[in-house]
C-alpha cells in the first residue's frame, strides 16, 4: 500500500456538536489537498461540505441515528434521505444496540433495510455504513448485528461511533466483522489515533478507517 492508496481508506470525519462552519471548511479542504476518500460531517453541514468539495474526487458522508441508533426507523431513513438530497453519497447510520441486545433481529433488519432504501434509493452508487458500536455488545451479538446488516442490504458494517464510553475500534472486533459480514466491507473508527493502530486495523480486515486524525496519520505513513 502506497501513500496515495492509504489517504484513500480515510474518512476524514468531524462530528463533534460544537464544530463550526470554518472548521468544516479547513476539514474538505485537507481532504482535497491529502486525497482522502470521504469527509464525514453532521447533518447540518453535508450541504456546505457538498459544495466545498464540488469538482474533486472527495465524496461527502454524514451519519443518521448519531450517535445513540435509538431512534424511530423512519425518522432515521428521513435523516439519511435528506442527507442524500444535500449531497451526501454515503451514510453512516448507527443501528439499533438496544435491539442487537435484546435479539430483536426483525426491528434491527427492518431499520437498516429502511435506511438503505432511503441511501440506494437516491443513487446507485450511494453507500450505506451500519455502526454496531462492538465494544458494547458480546461476540454473539456482534455476528446478530452482521446478519442483520447483510439481510438489512447494508454494504459496510461499522464499529463504533466514538462516542460512547465502552470504546472505539479494536483488531479483534474488526476480524469478527470481517469474518461474519463477508461480503460486506468493514469500516473501523472511535480511538484511531497512531499509524500503528490504524495498520493493526487494516491487517485485521478493516477497508476504511474513520478518524479525526487523518491529516496525522497520513504524515506518519508518508515518514515511513
Amino acid at each position: 500500500m502506497n501513500a496515495a492508496e492509504f489517504a484513500q481508506t480515510i474518512d476524514h470525519t468531524l462530528l463533534k456538536p460544537e464544530a463550526t462552519s470554518s472548521q468544516i471548511d479547513r476539514l474538505c479542504d485537507e481532504a482535497i489537498e491529502l486525497g482522502f476518500g470521504c469527509v464525514i460531517v453532521n447533518p447540518v453541514y453535508v450541504a456546505r461540505a457538498a459544495g466545498r468539495l464540488e469538482g474533486s474526487r472527495v465524496r461527502v458522508g454524514s451519519v443518521a441515528g448519531f450517535p445513540l441508533g435509538a431512534g424511530v426507523g423512519a425518522t432515521i431513513a428521513d435523516e439519511a434521505r435528506r442527507s442524500v438530497d444535500a449531497g451526501a453519497t454515503e451514510i453512516d447510520m448507527v443501528a439499533w444496540v438496544g435491539g442487537l441486545v435484546d435479539g430483536d433481529k426483525q426491528a434491527v433488519v427492518q431499520a437498516i433495510h429502511d435506511v438503505a432504501c432511503a441511501v440506494h434509493g437516491r443513487g446507485g452508487r450511494n453507500i450505506l455504513k451500519v455502526i454496531l458500536e462492538t465494544t458494547a455488545l458480546s461476540d454473539e451479538q456482534i455476528i446478530l448485528g452482521c446478519r442483520c446488516c447483510a439481510e438489512g442490504e447494508a454494504d459496510f458494517v461499522k464499529t463504533s461511533t466514538g462516542f460512547h464510553p465502552s470504546g472505539g475500534a479494536n483488531a479483534t472486533h474488526v476480524a469478527l466483522l470481517r469474518r461474519h459480514a463477508a461480503p460486506l466491507k468493514v469500516k473501523a473508527s472511535g480511538g484511531i489515533r497512531t499509524l500503528n493502530a490504524a495498520m493493526t486495523l487494516i491487517d485485521a480486515g478493516a477497508s476504511r478507517l474513520g478518524t479525526s486524525s487523518g491529516v496525522e496519520l497520513l504524515r506518519a505513513f508518508q515518514s515511513t
